[in-house]
């Protein structure tokens, strides 16, 4: 009898229910792909096809203003290995992603606390502190040649005034880079703080009521078990915005610095824009953004690898 009536549903076909549920859900899938298709369309005309671009121009010898160009395979990336200018600016890149993240997080992360834990002025904090991130940085760089100048800026001269010979600070080669990471530490901040007040927020307040009954009385204690594992998202996501501001860094080398001296201040996006603006080779250029990118994708998938167990295992 089962047998039977298995043979007559395949014979008649699916019920009028399940036809409907059926059309139902293509008509969804219709609406969802409709929506979805200026995203997709924006993302394939605006990244996509820009990136293969630029992949295409890293194989030849293309430069800027001539017609023609011959297709050169990975000889751009094997002059990459042998220039030294490059593999300057990828040193120096990195550095500043060393010192500028773990710093500009960390201290991010102590102003959202302290501007939390104080409800006076709450607002007046906040907008001082963000401050730098609202300003125009080209203008901004132009008060930090001012203020770092040998000989009529201020930070000499408090130097002078305690006895200490302040260095030549954007001219020398000993602390150019330096100069570079405190700008870029102080820009990142504040961009920084306002992330981590908004994962300070969305902490349940009941959370360190149970904490402080189970025992945690001082306020490290707090922030060890309640506000550091709750806010391993939001650390994530700060993380990896700050090693993509840090290797972008270009604006303050190309105002204050523009590589030098003697190359100490080249980085990699300003090598870039001299290879495929000044020097006008295209091919030669692309081939190092498709090397920048290439870092840039490794750096976010290892941190963000290293940083997720940490806060599963937290």
């Amino acid at each position: 009898m089962r047998e039977m009536t298995a043979v007559a549903q395949k014979t008649m076909g699916p019920s009028p229910a399940r036809q409907a549920a059926n059309r139902a859900a293509k008509r969804e899938e219709r609406v969802a792909w409709q929506l979805a298709a200026p995203a997709i369309f924006l993302i394939v005309t605006l990244v996509l096809l820009p990136t293969l671009a630029v992949v295409v121009f890293s194989m030849t010898n293309y430069e800027l203003g001539y017609d023609d160009f011959q297709f050169v395979g990975f000889d751009n990336y094997a002059e990459l290995l042998g220039d030294r200018t490059f593999l300057i600016s990828l040193k120096n890149t990195a550095v500043y992603t060393a010192i500028v993240t773990p710093f500009s997080v960390l201290l991010g992360l102590g102003v959202a606390l302290l501007i939390e834990g104080e409800p006076r002025g709450r607002a007046l904090f906040r907008t001082v502190y963000f401050l730098p991130v609202a300003s125009l940085l080209v203008a901004m760089a132009t008060v930090f040649q001012y203020l770092l100048h040998p000989t009529i800026g201020p930070v000499n001269a408090i130097l002078s005034a305690v006895g200490i010979s302040g260095p030549n600070w954007l001219g020398s080669s000993h602390t150019v880079l330096i100069s570079l990471t405190i700008i870029g530490i102080w820009q990142s901040v504040g961009f920084n703080m306002v992330l981590f007040l908004a994962g300070l927020t969305a902490i349940p307040r009941e959370l360190y009521a149970a904490a402080e009954v189970d025992g945690a009385r001082s306020s490290w204690e707090r922030f060890r078990l309640v506000t550091w594992p709750m806010l391993g998202p939001t650390t994530l996501f700060v993380t990896t915005i700050s090693v993509i501001n840090a290797v972008k860094v270009f604006e303050t080398v190309k105002t204050l610095t523009e590589g030098g001296p003697n190359k100490s201040s080249e980085v990699l996006l300003w090598t870039i824009y001299q290879e495929g603006f000044v020097y006008l080779r295209v091919g030669y250029a692309s081939a190092m953004t498709v090397i920048f990118l290439a870092v840039l994708i490794v750096l976010m998938i290892l941190q963000y690898r290293v940083l997720d167990r940490r806060v599963h295992y937290t």
